[in-house]
């Protein structure tokens, strides 16, 4: 299941990350890509609540964890930045994602 999440409004975040977290524990393969200012929430020292932090952690444990490229960029966000287990990668890697075979894509 491929997750996009790129608005950090309260319910859309949280919906899309336990989403993401019910997921993970069900044993689907999960990729879940931040964009916008949701892309802050894989940024180590960047303080998230702790509902927040409780659906992050199983989905950087037990998926992947992706921050837009072109919005890392503009936010100062560099590798060094992430959290464990997060990375950045551009536009062709999601499109690459979403278009294999049987990939479902939801986004919030």
């Amino acid at each position: 299941m491929k997750l996009a999440v790129d608005d950090c409004s309260a319910e859309r975040l949280q919906t899309g990350l336990s989403v993401a977290a019910a997921a993970v524990a069900g044993g689907v393969e999960t990729s879940l890509w931040l964009a916008g200012e949701a892309s802050r929430l894989a940024v180590a020292s960047h303080p998230i609540d702790a509902e927040v932090e409780q659906l992050l952690a199983p989905v950087l444990d037990g998926g992947r964890v992706t921050v837009c490229a072109r919005c890392a960029s503009r936010r100062g966000i560099t590798a060094d930045h992430l959290r464990s287990g997060a990375i950045i990668a551009g536009a062709a890697a999601f499109v690459a994602e979403v278009t294999q075979p049987d990939a479902q894509a939801l986004v919030y």
